[in-house]
Order: C-alpha cells, then sequence, then structure tokens
C-alpha cells in the first residue's frame, strides 16, 4: 500500500478536492436522469432509457408486460446501489421475472418498489424521487465469465480533465448482484497504461484468486485485461468535458458485448476504496495533475498514462526472476523520426532521483520535443533564484528487453557522460547492482 501521506482520506478530499465541483455540476450528478439528459445531449453512450415515472399513476399505467426480459429499475437519486432491481430475464408466465439471485418477482411486485422509490426510500436527502427503467446491457464475455451475480462495471476516476486512478467491480451473491465494494463486490485495480487488473480486494481483505466460470477453475486476480481500455479513458474524459463544473468525479461504465463502452453515471463524490483496489494513494496523484493545462482528450490520456502507468503487464509474467541491473545499462529509446524507429543509448541507473530525465539536444534529434509530445512543464528554480520551465515528455524505452512508457524531465545533460537517466520511478521489478 502507498506511504500514507499519498492516501486521500475522506476529510481531505471533502475539503480539498470537492470544492472543485460546483453546485451546478453536482445537481447533474446527483441525478441519474439528468446525467442521461447531458450524456445524450453531448453523444456519449449510455443504456437507452425505457420509461419515466413522476407518480403512482405513471406506474400503475405502465405496460410492464410488455418490457423484454433484461431491464433495470433505478431511482433517479440514489447513491450505493440503493433501491435498485435487476431483472435478469423473463419467467414461465407473463407479467413475472426472475431477478440476479434468482427469485420470482411479479408486476405487483415492480410496482409496490417503484412507490417506495417514489416516496423517497432511496434519495440522498430523503425526499420524493423519480423512478426510470432503462435496458440491461448485454455483459461482455470476458466480464461474463467472471460472475452469475450481475453485471461488472469500471470505475475511473478523473481530475482536471486527466484519469488518475480505476478498478473493475465484479457483483457477487454476497453484493445481490450489485457492483458495489461496501455491499461485498470485488474490486480490481487496473493499470492505467495497459488496462490490466493488478490487484484484488473483497470486503477490504486482499483477494489473489477469483473463479473463471469458462474455464471453470480459479485464476489470478492480476492479468486481467479490460477489452477497449483506451475507449473507456476517452469516454470518462469526454464526461469530464460534458459536466466541466466537476473537475473531480468518478465515471461508472459498462462493456456491452455488441456495443462496447457505455456511461452508467457520473459520481461526484467518488468512494475511497478505489485506492485499497490499486495499492497506490489517491492524493499523490491528485496532487500531481492539479493545475495542469490539457490540450485535449488525446492529450489527457497520454499525461495520465505516462505518469500512473505501472508497466504492470511486464510483470504479470516474469521470465526467470528480477533482473540485475548495473551503474550504466544500454536502452533502447523509440523515437519519432520517420526514418529511425528506435535509437539505441547508454544510461544512467540513479535511485536517488525519483523520475527519469533525458538530454534535451538529445531529446530534440530524435524528435521527442514536437510539441505534441510535450505533456506539460515544470517549474524550477536555480541556485541563482532563476526560473526555468522545463517540458516533462512521454517516452517509451527498452531496458533488459522490458518496455517502459513513461513521463521524463528534459534536462541539459550535454556535459555528463550519459544522455539519459533512469530513476527509480522506472525501476520497479529490477535490482540495482551499485557496487560494481
Amino acid at each position: 500500500m502507498a506511504n500514507l501521506s499519498d492516501v486521500l482520506t475522506k476529510n481531505i478530499r471533502n475539503w480539498t478536492f470537492l470544492r472543485y465541483n460546483s453546485p451546478a455540476g453536482r445537481w447533474v450528478a446527483n441525478s441519474k436522469l439528468r446525467t442521461k439528459k447531458v450524456l445524450d445531449k453531448t453523444e456519449i453512450a449510455n443504456p437507452k432509457l425505457l420509461a419515466v415515472f413522476k407518480n403512482q399513476k405513471d406506474v400503475v399505467k405502465f405496460p410492464w408486460e410488455d418490457l423484454e426480459g433484461n431491464f433495470v429499475v433505478k431511482p433517479a437519486s440514489s447513491s450505493g446501489g440503493d433501491g435498485i432491481l435487476v431483472i435478469r430475464k423473463r419467467a414461465k408466465w407473463a407479467g413475472e421475472w426472475f431477478l440476479m439471485n434468482g427469485s420470482k418477482v411479479d408486476v405487483s411486485y415492480l410496482r409496490y418498489h417503484c412507490f417506495d422509490i417514489l416516496q423517497g426510500r432511496f434519495n440522498i436527502r430523503k425526499v420524493p424521487d423519480k423512478v426510470f427503467v432503462e435496458e440491461r446491457i448485454k455483459i461482455h464475455p470476458k466480464f461474463l465469465r467472471l460472475t452469475n451475480s450481475g453485471t461488472p462495471d469500471i470505475r475511473v476516476i478523473v481530475f482536471n480533465s486527466i484519469p488518475v486512478m480505476s478498478m473493475l467491480r465484479i457483483p457477487t451473491d454476497q453484493s445481490n448482484g450489485k457492483a458495489n465494494l461496501h455491499q461485498g463486490a470485488i474490486g480490481l485495480g487496473i493499470d492505467l497504461a495497459t488496462g490490466i487488473t493488478t490487484f484484488g480486494v473483497q470486503n477490504n481483505r486482499p483477494v489473489k484468486m477469483i473463479y473463471d466460470r469458462r474455464r471453470k477453475k480459479m485464476v489470478k486476480v492480476n492479468g486481467i485485461k479490460v477489452p477497449f481500455w483506451n475507449s473507456i479513458l476517452e469516454l470518462a474524459v469526454r464526461c469530464q468535458n460534458a459536466v466541466s463544473s466537476l473537475e473531480f468525479l468518478g465515471v461508472d461504465l459498462i462493456l456491452d458485448k455488441d456495443r462496447g463502452p457505455m456511461v452508467l453515471e457520473l459520481n461526484a463524490r467518488p468512494g475511497l476504496a478505489i485506492q485499497i483496489c490499486n495499492r497506490a494513494g489517491l492524493k499523490r496523484r491528485l496532487d500531481r495533475v492539479e493545475g495542469l493545462k490539457v490540450r485535449n482528450v488525446t492529450h489527457a490520456i497520454r499525461i495520465s498514462q505516462s505518469l500512473f502507468g505501472s508497466s504492470f503487464a511486464d510483470r504479470v509474467k516474469p521470465d526467470g526472476g528480477t533482473k540485475a541491473l548495473l551503474p550504466l545499462e544500454p536502452i533502447r529509446v523509440k523515437t519519432l523520426l520517420k526514418k529511425q524507429k528506435k535509437v539505441d543509448l547508454i544510461a544512467k541507473i540513479d535511485t536517488g532521483a525519483f523520475r527519469s530525465s533525458i538530454d534535451e539536444e538529445t531529446a530534440g534529434e530524435i524528435g521527442l520535443l514536437e510539441k505534441n509530445n510535450i505533456l506539460y512543464y515544470r517549474h524550477y528554480s536555480s541556485s541563482l533564484g532563476k526560473g526555468h520551465r522545463r517540458p516533462v515528455i512521454g517516452i517509451t524505452f527498452w531496458l533488459k528487453g522490458q518496455r517502459i512508457a513513461s513521463a521524463v524531465n528534459v534536462s541539459d545533460r550535454k556535459k555528463l557522460r550519459t544522455k539519459f537517466l533512469i530513476g527509480r520511478r522506472d525501476l520497479q521489478g529490477f535490482m540495482v547492482k551499485l557496487d560494481e
């Protein structure tokens, strides 16, 4: 787990980062119906709306028997999955259905549940609410094999238009088919660079294995590749752009078998358990992107993956133990030149530095200082008190055969022996021999 100083606590979240969310933004996020209107207006994919009930008369008049086998009944304003009723399939007789837990319900049960919602039983502020019915998506086969109790979803935390952390939530029998960690769902951290799961948690306890229904055996929770990963991050960023007054939010998405990623809802007060799933502190990540200028969606994703990618994909299949490094190591750097795709350099291994850095002249020669490759600028003060702006660029290099995607500082190293320095951020999984 991360250092305590890196962890986002409830007080810091409420008093520091929630202040970035205006009342207008919270007003949208606190209503799933208002959220759907914004998503539809900005052409962001979300489940189809089938019906809206404002009063008991609407509920009674609605032809429930005409609904298909898969649908979801939801309160317009609830949190934590409260009041959501997921219908799995039709029963034998018309007007009867099976819930995700296998129990059977009929029209009268659905009506009384809607009455409870209308009276505000599940409302965040305990005031009268609205009810809506939406389609239940076809679960993507990659996720269908992990559960038979509901629909897995993906949460992406976005701040300043940059994805900073994500997790996959898998419903269980304990959670009654809901993807809610507090009710017993399994949470898997996701590496932002690759979309590959890293660590697992259930009821705040580590989980190392999960049952794979297709293979009919237990499999590791790490190493599961989430399909359409870049599209998922793109949708998350677009959601914040659509509700610009929400600068710190959680975006919940689902993966449809035929249509790919779709947005379920926005959360203006995202929970903190995502840090346990990722074994990383959210506060440190939020601090690192606060105030950065983001040019567009693509730029936002590049910043995210360069800063927070853990290179986990290279570690889920070890090829013979930890690799040892000498103080100087050859590396191969991916260039942006048309004629030369890669260049070989000698790098200095420096565990005293956090971030890697590259010589400014060398970076320019291999095309890495192009405008589209500059993620942002960092401000430094010299010993004489003069201020300097140095670019931080995206870079991909290979060390001991391992591919590393990172964000590195650009500095003046022309008087130094090596033109590239590798800091400890990019040395995870290696053993450094500094005594040779």
